[in-house]
């Protein structure tokens, strides 16, 4: 009977370490109950659960970097041995996760591509790229000349801002006799009623506007939804990164014109992926494999890891995207 008794709780021992060494972690968004942001703790859950690891994303109600900052302050409580972060606000959140990672803690970003307290930050599209591929497909579409405006989801979001600078310098080289920019930007982009509202006031403060480019997956359908109130399709084109369930029908009633994403539910597999690979030590180094990104070349100086895993967004491809579920 003692051996019995020694040999249970050997075995009980053993499944508690087990048990105390699965790795955790906690991935704070920009804002929660978006469609993009749901297919990203899609991929969260699916991945979580293929590795056998503990994660969990928090969705702020707002896009306010204070809400981040308190959610991360939360999980450096709980001491996760991860936290994965989409960023609203860089300066905002450098403190924070400094004592992160002073605490312990691997920190993994994206979409933070100017972060300095991470282990990694990692993109599924470059910044120029994809702001530069968005610019010419506006200047494309775009028959008449005139004004175009720009939208992004804050003017503190890093990668919307990054974006914007290039499809804008892009379309000042390229396309400046068909195209000049309205304003400067405008940080409506994380919320339908307020890309809606802002479009609505650009149309009617200016007769010769022949596109949007919205960077933030609500914009597009902000802007699309004053289009088509206003019976502008085809005439006033609207670009940007969104989620093809969401726009479906605006693309096919030729309202949002197309633009290009990655699949926020694979960024959502590739925060657990390389959270687990740093938070059990191994090394990401030039060529090493990713599930989601591929073989990396990393850039040790920034903590940056950019791929290009673009899809593009147009009536041909959205019904096929969006049965994906993105």
């Amino acid at each position: 009977m003692k051996k019995l008794l020694a040999t249970t709780t050997a075995l009980s021992l053993a499944l508690t370490a087990a048990a105390s060494a699965e790795t955790t972690m906690g991935i704070v968004v920009k804002i929660g109950g978006i469609p993009w942001f749901n297919a990203m703790e899609d991929g969260i859950r699916e991945r979580a659960a293929e590795l056998g690891v503990s994660a969990e994303m928090i969705g702020p109600t707002s896009a306010d970097p204070a809400l981040q900052v308190r959610a991360i302050e939360d999980l450096i409580a709980r001491g996760v041995d991860v936290i994965g972060v989409v960023p609203n606000d860089e300066v905002a959140l450098e403190p924070i996760l400094r004592r992160a990672m002073e605490a312990g803690i691997r920190v993994i970003a994206h979409e933070g591509p100017g972060l300095e307290n991470v282990d990694w930050n990692f993109e599924m599209a470059s910044a120029d790229g994809f702001g530069e591929a968005h610019a010419q497909l506006l200047c494309e579409k775009v028959e008449e000349p005139g004004s175009f405006a720009v939208f992004v989801g804050s003017l503190t979001v890093p990668l919307h801002n990054a974006w914007a600078d290039a499809a804008v310098a892009w379309i000042a080289e390229n396309c400046a006799d068909k195209l000049t920019l309205v304003g400067e930007r405008f940080g409506v982009a994380e919320n339908v009623d307020d890309s809606r509202s802002t479009a609505l006031d650009l149309l009617t403060a200016n007769s010769d506007l022949r596109g949007f480019l919205a960077f933030g997956s609500q914009g597009p359908i902000g802007a699309g939804r004053a289009i088509e109130e206003r019976r502008l399709g085809g005439q006033v084109h609207v670009l940007g990164p969104f989620s093809p369930g969401q726009g479906q029908r605006l693309v096919h009633a030729g309202i949002l014109s197309g633009g290009f994403m990655w699949n926020p539910a694979e960024a959502g597999r590739v925060f657990v992926t390389l959270g687990n690979m740093v938070a059990n030590g191994e090394e990401i180094a030039d060529g090493t494999m990713v599930e989601g990104l591929g073989a990396v070349t990393p850039d040790a100086a920034t903590r940056n890891i950019i791929t290009d895993n673009l899809l593009e967004i147009n009536a041909s491809t959205v019904d096929d995207l969006a049965a994906m579920g993105l």
